[in-house]
């Protein structure tokens, strides 16, 4: 046989496999009536153990491993097809249809907006573009940026969630957890850093470097050359920059050219990050959910079962509902021995059927679900 004929059979194949394939979601359909009427759950695990084994002792043994994928991908489609006929409504659902329907139409152009640092902070220039006019209050802490929308003083809150080089700031996530808040809009900006001195100081003159301790891992091999020079952690960048201005000739800081100009420092090196497509990215968060047009990124996080596969569910339900991913990162759960928590960023309009579906099907296959909002990037 040649190429051309063995690819006939194979189509022959895959006409019969559809076709069964179709037979074989209308009888789950008739099975998730049949569990409506008795008041039975979709999901019956022990049935798909069971099943698992049947298919793995039926297959010949050099398939047996893609069998049970196969099986797996297939109970996946079986469920998620089951949970729409069943209407997969939730509180959850419901509270995201009533934030669509609610929230204003156009993102506010001013506001009360809490971020942390001082006047120059990254934080403050990424509030500037996403709000055209904000009253800008500025706090010490990221716990005082949430305390302060917590108590009402602010609606909302400008901070770093993460960066193209660093990665997450995790402490945010704790505090996201522990607020509860959510995520209204996110904003990409490009961070250069630069070492910024009183005017007057040269490099040799230079004893102490301050930044964020962030900013100072970006510019970790750029630091390598000061040898002698203690580099000094602090909350901020723009606080940094305000300090060496108010400190003697010996001290610099790694923050931005317009801190430069609002502190009336000298930028002895510009552009000193270890890469040059340095990017961090900023949320802005609210107490309230709010879902304004054109929302089309979603953030969760996520606590799974410590069972072989757990995590296998979660995202073959993203793949049977055509679901992209733009993040996936896990970090571990203290005191709880090789256990994690996962974050998701999902690509997908919050008007689609198919999120709405998933926001419904997630909590019963997680033992922690939190959502964290959907909303638009400002690139």
């Amino acid at each position: 046989m040649d190429l051309s004929q063995y690819r006939e059979q194979i189509d022959r194949i895959d006409d019969e496999l559809i076709q069964l394939f179709a037979r074989r979601m209308e009888t789950a359909a008739q099975i998730a009536q049949w569990k409506r009427q008795a008041g039975k759950p979709v999901m019956d695990a022990g049935r798909e153990r069971a099943k698992l084994l049947d298919v793995m002792n039926k297959c010949p043994a050099e398939f047996k491993d893609y069998a049970v994928s196969l099986y797996s991908l297939l109970f996946e489609l079986s469920r998620s097809y089951q949970h729409r006929i069943l209407d997969s409504s939730s509180a959850l659902t419901e509270q995201i249809t009533t934030a669509i329907e609610s929230t204003d139409k156009v993102f506010p152009q001013t506001a009360m907006v809490a971020c942390q640092g001082v006047e120059g902070a990254y934080s403050q220039l990424a509030c500037e573009k996403l709000f055209r006019l904000p009253n800008i209050f500025y706090f010490t802490s990221f716990d005082a940026v949430f305390s302060a929308i917590e108590k009402g003083l602010c609606r909302y809150g400008i901070i770093p969630l993460e960066n193209s080089t660093a990665g997450s700031v995790n402490k945010v996530y704790d505090l996201m957890m522990r607020h509860n808040f959510r995520i209204v809009r996110s904003v990409r900006l490009k961070v250069d850093h630069n070492l910024l001195v009183k005017p007057g100081t040269k490099l040799e003159d230079i004893q102490e470097i301050y930044s964020h301790e962030q900013a100072i891992n970006q510019c970790a091999r750029y630091l390598q050359k000061f040898s002698g020079v203690k580099i000094i952690p602090c909350e901020n960048t723009a606080m940094a920059a305000k300090y060496v201005s108010e400190a003697g000739g010996g001290a610099a800081a790694l923050s931005s050219r317009s801190c430069a100009k609002l502190y009336g420092l000298t930028c002895l090196e510009e552009s000193v990050q270890d890469q040059g497509n340095n990017y961090t990215r900023f949320i802005c968060i609210s107490k309230d959910l709010e879902i304004y047009p054109g929302a089309d990124r979603t953030s969760l996080m996520l606590v799974l079962p410590h069972t072989p596969g757990s995590l296998y569910k979660v995202l073959s339900r993203f793949y049977a509902l055509g679901i992209n991913l733009n993040k996936l990162e896990s970090r571990p759960l203290p005191e709880r021995d090789f256990e994690f928590m996962f974050y998701f960023d999902l690509d997908t309009p919050v008007y689609s059927p198919q999120f709405i579906q998933l926001m419904g099907e997630l909590q019963n296959i997680c033992e922690e679900f939190n959502y964290l909002g959907s909303y638009s990037e400002v690139i």
